[in-house]
This record gives structure tokens, sequence and C-alpha cells, in this order.
């Protein structure tokens, strides 16, 4: 049952994992201090290089990927906090011949990680969870499993959850840690 203190709990887990603090901390120092800005191509194509291996996102062709962000000119839309932006990250042309595709959990890590309190991560784990609470029958939000492709809707289920079970004091990121790290753990054990 999520409660403040399971999220402390897994949130002090997080902290004890070394690996994915410190690629955490790198990604925080890239996105935040390095590279802050998506105006120079070369910005970008490190960013998405980085969340492709951290995250091994198995993106083929990151190239195409970071142009297509880049020619985007996302900065504005990433300091509104428009959850648009995330679905037009995602849809991408990559290959030889070109064919598109569409790589929303990548776009979801790429925003959030400008803007980890205006964008949730998006990931198979989380899904799964949300979706096993709502067949328990804890009615934090209405949606079926289609609307968390649909980043705005994913952003006001992320959103309920937090007031329904009294979590607000929580940020989104840390919302983000424990929920995947719950996930990974339920659901790894049956699968």
């Amino acid at each position: 049952m999520p409660s403040v203190d399971e999220v402390k709990k897994y949130i002090d887990l997080w902290n004890g994992l070394e690996n994915y603090v410190n690629q955490e901390k790198a990604l925080d120092m890239l996105f935040g201090e390095k590279c802050r800005y998506n105006t120079d191509i070369r910005d970008v194509l490190i960013k998405c290089s980085a969340l492709n291996d951290f995250y091994s996102t198995n993106i083929f062709d990151i190239h195409s990927v970071a142009k297509h962000i880049w020619k985007l000119n996302i900065d504005k839309r990433l300091i509104d906090g428009d959850l648009s932006l995330v679905k037009d990250i995602s849809e991408v042309m990559v290959g030889n011949p070109p064919q598109k595709r569409t790589f929303y959990s990548f776009a979801t890590k790429y925003c959030s990680h400008h803007q980890p309190e205006k964008y949730a991560i998006y990931d198979r784990y989380v899904e799964k969870l949300l979706m096993d609470f709502k067949k328990r029958g804890d009615e934090f939000s209405v949606f079926k499993p289609s609307d968390l492709k649909e980043y705005d809707c994913y952003m006001k289920v992320i959103r309920d959850f937090q007031n329904y079970y009294g979590l607000r004091q929580f940020t989104v990121k840390q919302i983000d840690q424990y929920l995947w790290q719950l996930g990974k753990e339920y659901f790894n054990q049956y699968e």
C-alpha cells in the first residue's frame, strides 16, 4: 500500500544504489550544467547518447533522434512544461529507409532530465504497477492502459496517485523512483 513511509523506504533504497545515483548525478550535470540548452546539435547528441546508454532505451539511430529534437527548438516549451512536447519528441523518422518510430519512454526521460518536476518518466514497470493498483480497486484515478501512452493523461494519473495516497510532500522525481523500484521488484519476481 503506497504510504509516506513506503516512499521514504524506496527513496532510501535508491540512494543506496551507487550505480543509479552516480548515473543520475552525471545526467543532472549534463542536462543542468554542461548542455542545458538544445540549440547545438552536439549538446543534444551527447544527451541522447547518455540517456540511451544509461537507460538502455535501444535506440539504434541516435543521431536521427538528436537531430529531430534539435530541429524542434524545444527550450521554451521545456521551461513552460508543455506536455505535448513529449509526443513531438517521441515521433521520429529513423533508419534507412526512414521509418516512423515512437520512442515514448525515451521522450519522457529527455524532458524529465531537463525539468524533473514538470515531467514524470514513463516506464513499463510504472505502467504495470499503476494498472495493478487500479485492478485492486484503488480508485485513485480513472484511466485505461492506452491512456498512459497519452502524456497529459499519464501526468494526471501520476498527480492523482500522489493526491489519493497523501504523497504530495514528495517530488515528481521521487515518485518516479518509488514507482519504478516497486514495479521492478514486484514484477521481476513473476517474470
